[in-house]
Order: C-alpha cells, then sequence, then structure tokens
C-alpha cells in the first residue's frame, strides 16, 4: 500500500514539474514574441521573425500553414509542443 502512495506522489511530482517546465516555455515564448513583434499587431512578419526570433523565422514556413505571411503567438505555442 505504501508503495503504491509513493509511486503516485513520483508520478504527481514528475506532471507538476513537466507543467512548470511547459509555463515557463509558454511565458519565455510570450516574452520573446512581443519583443519581436516591433508593430504590436499580434502578427509576426517574417522579418520581424528574422530579428527577434530566428528559430521561428527558419521554420517560418511550417508555421505559417495557411500561408498568410505571419504567425502568431497560439502557432508558435502549438509548434513548440
Amino acid at each position: 500500500m505504501l508503495a503504491k502512495l509513493l509511486l503516485v506522489v513520483a508520478s504527481f511530482s514528475i506532471l507538476s514539474a513537466a507543467q512548470a517546465e511547459d509555463s515557463a516555455k509558454v511565458k519565455e515564448i510570450t516574452a520573446k514574441f512581443k519583443a519581436a513583434d516591433k508593430n504590436a499587431d499580434g502578427q509576426l512578419s517574417l522579418d520581424e521573425a528574422k530579428i527577434g526570433m530566428p528559430r521561428v523565422a527558419k521554420g517560418f514556413d511550417k508555421i505559417d500553414v495557411e500561408k498568410k505571411g505571419y504567425v502568431t503567438l497560439e502557432q508558435i505555442i502549438a509548434m513548440a509542443n
């Protein structure tokens, strides 16, 4: 019984750590996005990405699946997960 309880506690700790890591990653991406979005329109053009988020710029075409010429924060976060 104690072994099962310890397993549950360990599993919870691992999940909590993973969630905290994901949250930290989202906060970091959000901060970088806001800094790169020079005109604050909520859209990152390829030029903005090249300057402020070079990794996003490298994968821009994969993120901009609808070929709109810009990517959103939500699209970047989705690709990061």
